[in-house]
């Protein structure tokens, strides 16, 4: 697995020429969270499937 560094200058170089600090912020933000949640996943903390239905039921009409 490639260094947190090394993945850090590909994800800022992958972003538009015009970007802004604060944007490479957001996209750091937003890696930071999946990685977390990737994580949870990895030792069997996530809820399944069947549980966010139910609780989602409560918010979505069909």
């Amino acid at each position: 697995m490639a260094g947190v560094k090394y993945q850090v200058i590909q994800m800022i170089q992958s972003l538009p020429e015009e970007v802004t600090i604060d944007d490479i912020m957001a996209e750091l933000y937003f890696k930071l969270q999946v990685d977390a949640g990737l994580k949870e996943l990895a030792e069997g903390k996530g809820i399944p499937h069947e549980e966010i239905e139910k609780r989602m039921s409560k918010w979505l009409t069909r």
